[in-house]
């Protein structure tokens, strides 16, 4: 559902804009919470680490595979917004294919590769046979997450920002049965966990595909729309490839603190994968606001109004601030108990491990509230070089604190990693956001009865653990000349025209 950000006033509107992308943020989070809930209370805290040894690789892998196939929706958001109905079906077909063959893929190859990779990452001997049954089942059925992602993509590219929620939440609710039954009663361990979700995302896509043969006539298929050429091809890896190496360039900081994380243990492992998991529900909070900015800037700069993105992004600054201080508290002075609900009794050392590094993030949240704000304020300005730049940042202090400080500091060193990842970004995006801002101050206010827009998507990506949104497409408002309003662009004319 399409919404005008451009009136109003502008902390209110970013509110309840952020509101159904933090329940989107919350109900994503709630499939790995179930998963460790079950896992660690019914199966034990080797089954919980087992698990939570995966996740790095699968987020190299499959991360990238969904920053690609977010990127493959941004054509067909370009061919929608120009009103070009048979360029959309082409753009579709297009991003089917390559999401069909990165799939085929991740699912041949992909679960050869699970157990060397674990051992290079030096997984503890006593977790790997579960850690590769969990990364083999999840590739698997790595097609199954690829076109959901896909899938609720190309529905967002129209427009409809609530349909993929309502189908999301359907699955995570499918997928509390599911693990519930499959690691209880069946007992099919933490497989039995992999492959619930796994079957709780090929439903989310067999709705997604109901819901657009009912309901999307733009979007349903003809033999015609499905002779595509190697031009249509290349457009949509020109703009899929960087999203997926942006997310691949983070999740390569991650593989570095879990390389330190198996080092220190069974125990530190599974203390931070449960830290995460409450950081997680914590962190989509402030998460759901930075995109909720980048939505309000891309609209009103489109929109001519540089004084309604000064205001709103200073408001919306104050409220990031105000959220981190109240998350942080929380987190603060309840992470232990927070902690229990997943690991049970007879867990003292995993508990103390997590609760302090649930203390150390807790108390950087404030940074990490700056960084979602400003980042999403230049991307919606169309900028991709800073937030990019800051990605980097984020791998080399990740990466570099997991190394260094957990030589020295152990557990708590490598807790370190991810603050000092968001401050070292934020140090970067302050100056550049006040940089624009000064040049927002310099640009004329357009009168709104002279404004009439048309839409063209940005991609909003950064980095992972707590500061990556990779499957976003913001669409921003561009000028339109009204007497060439009823124009349609050629879809690769539009695409070199655009900022993103």
């Amino acid at each position: 559902m399409s919404r005008t950000l451009t009136t109003g006033s502008p902390w209110r509107v970013i509110l309840a804009f952020s509101v159904p992308l933090l329940i989107g943020n919350v109900v994503q989070q709630m499939y790995h919470i179930v998963d460790a809930v079950v896992v660690g209370r019914w199966l034990g805290v080797d089954a919980l680490a087992a698990v939570g040894a995966t996740g790095s690789m699968l987020f190299l892998l499959i991360g990238f595979a969904w920053g690609l196939t977010s990127g493959f929706a941004i054509p067909t958001a370009q061919a929608f917004g120009a009103g070009d109905h048979a360029a959309v079906r082409r753009s579709v077909a297009a991003g089917a294919t390559l999401t069909a063959i990165t799939s085929v893929v991740l699912t041949v190859v992909a679960p050869f590769l699970s157990r060397p990779l674990l051992q290079l990452l030096q997984t503890p001997p006593e977790l790997l046979d579960d850690a590769t049954a969990f990364a083999v089942v999840s590739f698997l059925g790595a097609g199954a997450t690829m076109f959901f992602n896909y899938l609720a993509a190309i529905i967002r590219a129209i427009g409809d920002s609530r349909t993929p929620l309502i189908f999301l939440t359907v699955a995570c609710v499918f997928n509390v049965v599911l693990v519930v039954v499959m690691v209880g009663p069946l007992g099919w361990g933490v497989g039995g966990a992999a492959l619930a979700t796994v079957v709780s995302q090929a439903l989310s896509v067999g709705l997604c595909l109901d819901y657009i043969r009912r309901r999307i006539p733009v979007l349903r298929m003809r033999r015609a729309d499905w002779r595509i050429t190697r031009t249509d091809l290349a457009l949509h890896l020109r703009l899929g490839l960087p999203m997926g190496f942006q997310a691949s360039i983070i999740a390569i900081g991650t593989l570095a603190v879990q390389v330190r994380l198996n080092e220190l243990g069974a125990d530190a492992v599974a203390a931070y994968t449960t830290a995460s998991r409450v950081d997680g529900l914590a962190v989509a909070l402030l998460q759901s606001l930075g995109l909720a900015v980048s939505m309000f800037v891309a609209q009103n700069y489109g929109g001519g109004r540089p004084d309604r993105i000064r205001q709103g992004v200073a408001q919306a600054t104050w409220m990031a601030v105000i959220g981190a201080v109240g998350l942080g508290v929380v987190l603060i002075t309840f992470g232990a108990p927070l902690v229990r609900l997943f690991v049970g009794d007879g867990s003292d050392g995993v508990v103390s491990l997590a609760a302090l590094m649930l203390i150390i993030n807790g108390a950087t949240y404030t940074a990490l509230g700056v960084l979602f704000v400003f980042r999403g304020a230049l991307q919606g300005l169309g900028h991709t070089l800073v937030p990019t730049v800051t990605g980097i940042v984020e791998l080399v202090m990740r990466a570099g604190a997991a190394v260094v400080l957990g030589a020295f500091l152990g557990f708590a060193g490598v807790a370190w990693s991810n603050p000092l990842a968001w401050l070292g970004a934020t140090v970067i995006l302050v100056p550049a956001y006040l940089r624009a801002r000064r040049e927002l101050a310099d640009m004329p206010i357009a009168r709104a009865d002279h404004i009439s827009t048309a839409t063209t998507p940005v991609p909003v990506v950064g980095p992972a653990s707590g500061s990556m949104v990779v499957d976003a497409v913001v669409t921003q408002p561009v000028p339109v000349i009204p007497d060439a309003r009823r124009r349609r662009r050629p879809l690769a004319a539009a695409l070199r025209r655009g900022r993103g």
